[in-house]
C-alpha cells in the first residue's frame, strides 16, 4: 500500500514544506528608502536610510558608499545609527564625477558584519554643473568597495518593490508550472482517445482538464492579488501576460462548453479530444512565446524584463521553487485521479442502469 502511494505523501510534504518555508524564512537587510534623492556635485549631503530587517547596534561599524560600477564608488564620512533601522550618512560628493550626463541615479552600498553587504540600485540622483571625466577618475577611489561581509543566514533576497510577496513565487509560479503539465497530460490521454477510442482516455481528459483549469484560475488569483500588491491593480489590461492568460484559460473553458454542447458520448469524446489538443497548442504560444516578444513587461520574463535571474532568484529561494513546482504537480496530478475515479464510477453507474 505505501509502494503504491508514496508520491502522494512526498505531494504533501513537499507542499507543506513549500509553503511553511515560504513563510517562516526571512528575507535578508535591505534598504527601503533614501532621502533626499536628489543631490548635487560638490555639496556634503546628510542621508537618512531607512532600512528592512536590520537590527543595527550601538557601536556596530556600519560602512556606505555611492557606487558608479565595480570602478567608481565614494565612502561616507561618517555613519550614525538613528535606530536599529535607520541610519544618518554624511558624504563628501566630488566636483566632479566620473561619467559624462549632467545627471545620473547611483546605488548606495550598505555593509556591516552582521548584515552583511546589501545594496539599492538608483537609490540617490546626482547632478554636476561641469563635466570632466580625467579630473573625476582622481577623486573616485579604485578599488572602490573591499573587504565586505557576507549574510550567510538562510534567506531569500530583498528586492524594492515587491519586498515580502517575492514568496508568492513559490506558489502563483508552481500553480502555472502545475497547470502548464497537468494540461499537458489532458492532451496526451486525448491523443490516446483518437488512437483507440477508449472511454476511459475520454474520462482521463475531462478530470486533467478540471484540475488543470482550476490550477490556471488560481494562478490568476494568485498573480492578481501579486499585482495589486507591486503594481497598484488587480489587474491592468497594458500588461500582455495577463491578457494571453485570460485568453487561454478561456480556450480551455470553452472546452466544457463544447462537451455538453453534444449528446451522443462517442461524437462528444472524439470532438472534445481534437479540442483539447487545440487548446494545448494554443496555449503554449500564448503564454510562453507572444509575451516575449513584446518591447515592454511588467512580468517577469517578458519583454525585456527578465525572471528567475540570480536578483529574484537566489541559490536559498530555488531550495523552495524548484521542489513547490514537483510538490503542486504531483497533488494536481493526485486531484486529477481521484476526479477520474469518480468519473469511472458515475460511468459505470450509468452503464449498469442503461443495461
Amino acid at each position: 500500500m505505501i509502494k503504491k502511494h508514496w508520491w502522494k505523501a512526498l505531494a504533501v510534504l513537499i507542499v507543506l514544506y513549500s509553503i511553511i518555508a515560504g513563510m517562516l524564512i526571512p528575507l535578508k537587510p535591505g534598504i527601503l528608502q533614501v532621502h533626499p534623492y536628489n543631490l548635487e556635485a560638490g555639496t556634503s549631503p546628510t542621508l537618512i536610510v531607512n532600512t528592512y530587517n536590520t537590527k543595527f547596534e550601538q557601536g556596530d561599524n556600519i560602512r556606505a558608499w555611492i557606487s558608479i560600477d565595480s570602478n567608481y564608488a565614494i565612502p561616507a564620512r561618517e555613519t550614525r545609527m538613528l535606530n536599529n533601522r535607520q541610519l544618518s550618512i554624511d558624504f563628501d560628493l566630488p566636483t566632479f564625477l566620473p561619467f559624462v550626463e549632467k545627471s545620473k541615479s547611483l546605488a548606495l552600498v550598505l555593509d556591516e558584519k552582521e548584515h552583511g553587504a546589501f545594496v539599492r540600485p538608483r537609490a540617490i540622483n546626482i547632478t554636476q554643473n561641469t563635466i570632466d571625466t580625467t579630473r573625476a577618475q582622481s577623486v573616485w577611489t579604485y578599488p572602490p568597495i573591499k573587504d565586505i561581509h557576507r549574510y550567510d543566514k538562510m534567506s531569500f533576497p530583498m528586492r524594492g518593490i515587491i519586498y515580502e510577496t517575492i514568496k508568492n513565487t513559490f506558489y502563483h509560479v508552481p500553480l502555472w508550472f502545475g497547470m502548464v503539465l497537468i494540461l499537458l497530460g489532458a492532451m496526451i490521454y486525448s491523443i490516446k482517445y483518437l488512437q483507440k477510442a477508449d472511454p476511459f482516455a475520454d474520462l482521463r481528459v475531462l478530470s486533467y482538464t478540471r484540475i488543470g483549469v482550476l490550477f490556471g484560475i488560481l494562478g490568476c488569483v494568485t498573480g492578481s492579488i501579486w499585482a495589486k500588491n507591486t503594481w497598484g491593480t488587480w489587474w491592468t489590461f497594458e500588461e500582455i501576460k495577463l491578457n494571453v492568460s485570460a485568453i487561454a484559460l478561456l480556450i480551455y473553458l470553452a472546452y466544457f462548453v463544447l462537451r455538453s454542447s453534444f449528446e451522443d458520448e462517442e461524437k462528444r469524446a472524439r470532438i472534445s479530444a481534437v479540442y483539447s489538443i487545440f487548446a494545448f497548442v494554443a496555449m503554449v504560444p500564448l503564454l510562453f512565446v507572444i509575451p516575449r516578444m513584446t518591447e515592454a513587461s511588467l512580468h517577469p520574463g517578458n519583454g525585456g524584463n527578465p525572471g528567475f535571474g540570480g536578483d529574484d532568484l537566489d541559490n536559498s529561494m530555488r531550495m523552495v521553487f524548484y521542489p513547490a513546482i514537483i510538490g503542486w504537480t504531483l497533488l494536481g496530478v493526485w486531484m486529477a485521479n481521484l476526479v477520474y475515479r469518480a468519473d469511472v464510477l458515475s460511468y459505470k453507474m450509468m452503464e449498469k442502469e442503461l443495461s
